[in-house]
């Protein structure tokens, strides 16, 4: 038996894994990887195709793959007093996901429930559609509704700058409009348990891709509509869990959603500095929510005394109970931090998570 016959699984998984990032030179990748003939390796590229587990396109040298999907889902939800997402989940979008491993399913149930619940109290709209599209490897989602878009509410009822700034609070967690019926945990956790989560709303587009320390925030000139669009993308086998990820944003023991990184760079708008004590004060909103809080100086080249002093001196004065952590920071962001904090009390908690 030959090497590649005795490694056919591990190399249509391989396949199976890396064709979206090699689509036209696929089988040249799988060949250098397992050290095997690119003939070898085609009549894997082949099999797929013929199960279904791949498209092929063009010919010869110009062959292109890609993931089939196994299943391409979409439905309508009008929005009325009795439409409620646990019913939606088990009656349709449990159905459809199908067989999953119980970990992948869990996070799949939360996401989906909790954004789902967001469109259908918060949106202001009429329709709620959901796409679902799954492959061998992964699965995609798309919960999109014809409302007033999120950030544009979140904006005008909490009386922010503007809809990036809504953004920006979206990312430290606790934010909603609705205290009395959300914790403001739902978009925060689920951005963060799932392989990629963008939402789209009018000309706001927001990122978050998992294990990225960063959230990306773009702007287009050109807005579209004031709808809502978020997507969310996960690996069927991912070994995440729910317990994992909410570990990450507890301390101490009562498992309380305790801790919170604050990604500073999204308080810049365009080539603006990081100077103000205004722009320190948007960075510190509800932030005394939390026990633990990180800011996340990742690529702010630099920030002014005067926000420095407003966070790390002012802020952390008032707020001695908080723990303040500071990570990324380079040498000149690092220099006016220990300057501010050199004005403040000895007892001052304010440290450098590990980078």
């Amino acid at each position: 038996m030959t090497r590649i016959r005795v490694r056919g699984e591990e190399v249509r998984h391989y396949i199976l894994q890396n064709v979206e990032a090699n689509p036209t030179d696929i089988c040249k990748a799988a060949a250098d990887h397992f050290g095997v003939s690119r003939q070898a390796i085609n009549i894997h590229l082949q099999r797929l195709v013929r199960e279904g587990a791949l498209n092929d396109t063009g010919r010869t040298r110009n062959r292109s793959y890609s993931l089939a999907p196994l299943v391409k889902w979409r439905k309508s939800y009008e929005i009325t007093a009795g439409l409620e997402e646990d019913i939606v989940w088990r009656n349709d979008i449990s159905e459809v996901l199908g067989q999953l491993p119980e970990n992948v399913k869990d996070i799949w149930h939360y996401g989906f429930t909790e954004m789902f619940n967001n469109a259908r109290d918060h949106s202001g709209g009429t329709m709620i559609s959901v796409l679902i599209e799954k492959t061998s490897v992964g699965t995609e989602m798309a919960i999109i509704d014809n409302g007033v878009g999120i950030f544009r509410k979140i904006q005008t009822e909490l009386n922010l700058l503007d809809e990036r700034h809504a953004v920006f609070e979206l990312t430290k967690g606790k934010l909603t409009t609705d205290p009395a019926r959300h914790t403001g945990e739902g978009i925060f956790f689920t951005s963060r348990m799932f392989d990629d989560f963008n939402i789209m709303s009018a000309g706001i587009y927001f990122a978050h891709e998992f294990g990225n320390v960063e959230d990306w925030i773009l702007e287009r000139s050109n807005p579209e509509e004031a709808r809502t669009s978020v997507w969310l993308k996960l690996n069927n086998h991912t070994s995440r869990t729910l317990k994992k990820i909410f570990d990450q944003y507890s301390s101490g023991d009562d498992y309380g959603f305790t801790k919170t990184v604050v990604p500073v760079r999204l308080a810049q708008y365009g080539n603006d500095r990081l100077i103000s004590r205004s722009q320190a004060k948007r960075v510190v909103a509800r932030v005394e929510l939390f026990k633990v809080v990180i800011f996340n100086f990742e690529n702010v080249s630099t920030i002014g005394q005067a926000f420095a002093d407003e966070i790390f001196r002012v802020f952390a004065r008032q707020h001695p109970e908080i723990e303040i952590l500071v990570s990324h920071a380079n040498s000149e962001v690092q220099r006016m931090i220990e300057r501010a904090k050199a004005n403040s009390p000895i007892d001052e908690r304010v440290a450098h998570s590990p980078e």
